[in-house]
C-alpha cells in the first residue's frame, strides 16, 4: 500500500466536491420569483426557511439540492417521482422550478450549517387583519367557535399550526395531517370514482394514483386496482382539500402571517 505524503493532502481536498458548493448568483428578479414560488408551493411542508418542518425534510441539507445545478434534479421530484414516498406532485413549470432552485442555491452557507441563524418569526402578522381575512375567505367552511375551537392549543408549535392550516393533508398523511386530526379537525380522505368502459362505476378511498394506475379501497374493505391508458378508464378524484390547494396559489406572504397570527389566538 502506498501512502500519500502530507504535501498531497491539499490536492486531495481540492478534488473533493464541496459539501455546500458556491454557485454564481442568479439575477435578483429570478431569486425574487423563486422565493415567491417556494413560499406558495413548498414552504408549508419544508418550512419558510427551507430548513425543514414537521412535514417535509430539510432542503438545505438535501443531497439532491446540493448536487442540482439549475433544477434538473429537483424537477422530476416536483413532477411526482417520489409520490409513493409522500412527496405530492406539484403543478410547477420548468421555469418556476429553475427559479426555486436558484433561490435555494443562493441561501448562505451559514444558514445551511445553522438554520436557526436565519429563523423566521412565524407569528409576526396582524391578528386583526388575519381575523378579517378568515371571516371573508374561510368562514364558509370553518368556525373559530366550532371545528377550530382550541385549534392553537392542540398544536406543538406555531410552525406546525401554520403548516396545518395551509394544507391540513400535509404530505403523505404525515405532519400537518396528524396534527390536524389530533386537534379534532376532521379531514375526510380523498376518494375516487372509476368508470369502466362498460359503464360500471367503482367508488372508494384512493390509495394510489399515477399516469398508469389507480388504486382504491371500497367500503367493504376490498382493494381494487386498475391500469390506465390515457383517459380509459375514466377517473374522477374527490379531494376534500381542493379548496385549500387552490388557495395556496392566492395567498400572499402577508395573508399567511396575518391568518397565522389570528389562529394562534384560538386557544
Amino acid at each position: 500500500m502506498q501512502l500519500s505524503s502530507p504535501a498531497q493532502a491539499p490536492a486531495r481536498r481540492a478534488q473533493r466536491p464541496l459539501a455546500y458548493p458556491d454557485r454564481p448568483k442568479a439575477p435578483q428578479e429570478v431569486l425574487d420569483r423563486g422565493k415567491a414560488t417556494y413560499g406558495v408551493s413548498c414552504a408549508f411542508c419544508h418550512g419558510s426557511d427551507a430548513a425543514g418542518g414537521e412535514v417535509g425534510p430539510n432542503l438545505l441539507r438535501s443531497s439532491v439540492v446540493l448536487q442540482d445545478k439549475s433544477g434538473e434534479l429537483i424537477a422530476p421530484i416536483v413532477h411526482g417521482a417520489r409520490a409513493d414516498k409522500g412527496m405530492p406532485r406539484l403543478e410547477l413549470t420548468e421555469t418556476q422550478i429553475t427559479d426555486v432552485a436558484s433561490w435555494l442555491h443562493s441561501l448562505k452557507v451559514a444558514s445551511r450549517t445553522d438554520p436557526n441563524e436565519n429563523n423566521i418569526d412565524i407569528v409576526r402578522g396582524d391578528a386583526k387583519s388575519g381575523e378579517a381575512y378568515f371571516q371573508k375567505t374561510c368562514s364558509s367552511c370553518h368556525s373559530a367557535t366550532g371545528d377550530l375551537k382550541g385549534f392553537a392549543a392542540s398544536m406543538p408549535s406555531p410552525k406546525t399550526l401554520q403548516q396545518t392550516w395551509l394544507l391540513p393533508g400535509g404530505s403523505g398523511g404525515r405532519g400537518g395531517f396528524a396534527a390536524a386530526q389530533s386537534s379534532g379537525v376532521h379531514i375526510p380522505p380523498t376518494t375516487v370514482t372509476v368508470t369502466l368502459p362498460t359503464g360500471e362505476k367503482i367508488d372508494g378511498v384512493m390509495t394510489r394514483i399515477d399516469d398508469f394506475f389507480v388504486g382504491l379501497t371500497q367500503t367493504d374493505g376490498t382493494t381494487r386496482g386498475f391500469s390506465r391508458m390515457g383517459d380509459v378508464p375514466k377517473v374522477e378524484l374527490h379531494d376534500p382539500l381542493a379548496a385549500h390547494r387552490e388557495l395556496l396559489r392566492r395567498y400572499t406572504d402577508k395573508d399567511i402571517h396575518d391568518v397565522t397570527a389570528y389562529l394562534v389566538t384560538l386557544k
